[in-house]
């Protein structure tokens, strides 16, 4: 039985678990490939502000099939649907990489490429985290799963990023090796194919009288609350990751994530129920101050990891709110809303970024520094109080 102040540690050693967690860090790595180096293949055909529309229609995207998730789980085997929309997936790669190598489509076919992706990447998830994952373990151990697949896909966000600037390396120089980190998203795509269809799921009878949109295993409605905050505080990380960062940014950044599970294990277990994210976002703006500072290591060392140490520990504690937050058989519908939120706020602060920072070094930090304090002072006197009195679990 897990309590408020409990953390959740991985004890799921099953092997449909793990393929199903090691689908998602590939899927989302492929995703987050594209945010250190689209940028500057963009420059070499379209403005800076052409970039932050195209993360924005990716976060329009990703809420366009989600009314659909509940009907086709319903009337389609589970896995088959995570399945066509990883292959949305990687045609929306490959119709990219058509451009890049054959000449620049225009721009608004590349929203549109973009849109697509955001759209099957969501639904991808959807199906995969509020479904999939839930259905391989017993009822007892769901939070558990939950909260340890979460991290895989977090563990993405500095991952991804890595892989690709190693990636450009290898590619043509005269498209800024762009085509190589595509293929390294297809071949994640395809991989995360692979560890599904490893794993046999049962077909289960439709429901009666499913509709064909609805908001189950989509948004959860009574959580608009800590979807906005959550929203508030990946934005401030996405305006911070349109900033140019090297290999060694991305690699402190895991540390960062690392030292966030030792910290949920021994750190917080007995510590206030909003000492994490209060705690979390601290790290956020020492982060940031040390960034503004250009003093050397810690704008290079010490910031990153504060930066995936804060990340990691919000991140952790709002998927338990999410989850306690949701009535009984709304699990899959908090995951998803924990999703959106997410990849939402990063679209969001990756598109103000490039559009109106013009990713320089203190404008984009600046911005962060203050929807960082804006998240802070919502959660302190408002969402946290709110969500204790609204929470189910």
């Amino acid at each position: 039985m897990y309590t408020q102040n409990t953390p959740v540690h991985v004890k799921l050693w099953h092997r449909e678990f793990w393929h199903l967690a090691l689908a998602n860090l590939l899927l989302t790595m492929s995703v987050y490939m594209l945010i250190s180096t689209m940028p500057q293949w963009m420059l070499l055909h379209h403005e800076l502000e052409h970039t932050g529309l195209m993360m924005l229609v990716y976060g329009v995207g990703l809420f366009l099939l989600g009314g659909f998730c509940s009907f086709l789980v319903q009337h389609e085997r589970r896995n088959h649907v995570c399945l066509w929309a990883i292959v949305g997936m990687m045609l929306s790669y490959a119709f990219f990489y058509y451009g890049v190598k054959l000449g620049p489509l225009p721009f608004w076919a590349l929203l549109l490429i973009r849109l697509c992706c955001g759209a099957f990447f969501g639904l991808t998830q959807m199906v995969l985290m509020s479904t999939l994952i839930i259905d391989t373990c017993e009822s007892f151990q769901r939070t558990e799963a939950n909260h340890s697949a979460s991290w895989f896909g977090r563990f993405a966000l500095s991952l991804g990023p890595l892989c690709a600037l190693v990636l450009k390396h290898f590619g043509t120089p005269s498209v800024a090796g762009f085509d190589y980190v595509l293929i390294g998203s297809m071949v994640c795509c395809l991989l995360a194919a692979y560890f599904i269809i490893t794993i046999r799921f049962p077909f289960k009878a439709p429901e009666d009288n499913v509709r064909k949109y609805t908001l189950d295993r989509f948004f959860l409605p009574q959580g608009i609350w800590l979807f906005l905050n959550l929203v508030l505080i990946t934005a401030a990380i996405g305006v911070l990751l349109s900033l140019p960062h090297n290999i060694v940014f991305y690699s402190m950044m895991m540390s960062g994530f690392l030292l966030a599970l030792i910290a949920q294990k021994y750190v917080f277990v007995n510590a206030e129920l909003k000492s994490e994210v209060i705690s979390g976002l601290f790290l956020l703006g020492c982060a940031l101050l040390m960034l503004l500072s250009h003093q050397k290591p810690a704008v290079d060392y010490i910031a990153p990891v504060f930066i995936g140490t804060g990340t990691g520990i919000i991140g952790a504690r709002f998927l338990l709110f999410f989850i306690k937050l949701s009535h009984h058989c709304q699990r899959g519908t908090s995951q998803s809303t924990y999703f959106l939120g997410w990849e939402f706020g990063l679209a969001i602060g990756l598109a103000i970024g490039y559009a109106y920072c013009e990713s320089t070094l203190s404008t984009c930090i600046w911005t962060s520094l203050v929807l960082v304090i804006v998240a802070l002072l919502m959660y302190q006197f408002f969402t946290h109080s709110w969500y204790l009195k609204h929470k189910n679990r």
